[in-house]
């Protein structure tokens, strides 16, 4: 499998390539189509696999890179959802502080958090691309431009 583009721009999966035509696969929406070879180029250097996770929208990517399991996805939801949160309100949920604060770190390194003032305390508030990826997560829609790195 390569990835190509056509003519137009458009980036997808080779699927099969004949003598005249390619069957090429949309990574956004899974779509099989025949494209004519001569408006084929292959990308060079970029890896198939890659350009199919490109068709998961950037803020779930970003997720499903920072959250290890069950109680880190839990941590991110309540952060959205209750967040802003205090650090002390964060330490009482059920992880060890160590973990905590190496999930936190994880997710800021990520720009799933940003750091926050909660009443005078510091914080933490999850940032629009976190709130995006626990609404696809979710089931909903985001705008178009959240499939962007």
């Amino acid at each position: 499998m390569q990835t190509v583009r056509d003519a137009d721009g458009d980036t997808y999966l080779l699927v099969k390539r004949s003598d005249d035509s390619s069957r090429v696969r949309d990574p956004e929406t899974g779509d099989e189509r025949y494209v004519a070879n001569a408006d084929l180029e292959v990308v060079d250097g970029e890896s198939p696999l890659a350009t199919a996770a490109r068709g998961v929208p950037a803020p779930v990517r970003r997720v499903v890179r920072s959250v290890h399991d069950d109680r880190s996805l839990g941590l991110l939801v309540e952060l959205v959802d209750a967040g802003p949160l205090s650090a002390v309100e964060v330490m009482a949920y059920d992880m060890c502080e160590s973990d905590v604060h190496g999930r936190l770190a994880e997710f800021r390194v990520a720009g799933l958090i940003e750091e926050a003032d909660v009443a005078g305390r510091r914080g933490y508030a999850a940032t629009p691309a976190a709130e995006d990826a626990v609404r696809l997560l979710r089931g909903g829609a985001v705008a178009a431009d959240a499939h962007e790195s």
